[in-house]
């Protein structure tokens, strides 16, 4: 895998398959971190849109103080938050199209063609399925900056310093919420798979 700086010195030198391996790279991230901040995926795909337009724009001015995929989630952080506060100013409106699409079933309501091994592997993946939603609830239950912090650091891997600088918080703050939030997080599963370490 190119390193970050080599990739930003193509996207700087105009080569657009530069930003193509960013957008790869960061883009799945990038939209799990936005999640935390708006009420609907829709919302967040705008926010990561509008995040790597003005990473073109601001690419000039990047100075290189921080990693760039601090600088990233940085403008989307900042992004998120004020999409967040207009979004919750509105009302969402229902999408009344098909949840599943029709033609993947046949005239009598059965699989037209059932998914594979769903036999062998159906408790383990509803297991799976029921521990991620549960995590999921939990993480989307925490204080908002408890919340951000844990995902930048244990989901996006970031390190305590450029958590501080993409949130803007203090060494010590940034401490704090991880502790509170993994703290809660330990909880749920604890209550959930029964037992107490």
């Amino acid at each position: 895998m190119e390193p970050d700086a080599e990739l930003l010195r193509r996207l700087r030198a105009g080569d657009e398959r530069a930003f193509v391996a960013l957008v790869e790279r960061y883009n799945g991230s990038m939209l799990r971190l936005a999640l935390s901040f708006v009420p609907s995926r829709a919302i967040a795909e705008e926010v990561v849109q509008d995040t790597w337009l003005a990473v073109l724009r601001g690419l000039a001015g990047f100075e290189g103080r921080s990693s760039l995929k601090t600088w990233l989630f940085a403008i989307l952080v900042n992004r998120a938050r004020s999409a967040g506060v207009r979004e919750s100013r509105s009302f969402p409106v229902a999408d009344a199209g098909p949840v599943v699409d029709a033609s993947r079933f046949g005239p009598g309501g059965a699989w037209v063609t059932p998914p594979e091994h769903w036999i062998e592997e159906a408790e383990s993946r509803v297991d799976a399925l029921k521990l991620t939603g549960m995590l999921r609830g939990a993480l989307d239950g925490l204080p908002g900056r408890q919340r951000e912090v844990v995902l930048l650091r244990d989901v996006e891997g970031l390190t305590s310093t450029e958590v501080c600088s993409v949130l803007s918080i203090s060494e010590g703050n940034q401490r704090v919420l991880l502790h509170r939030g993994r703290g809660k997080l330990r909880q749920v599963l604890e209550s959930e798979l029964g037992g107490s370490r």
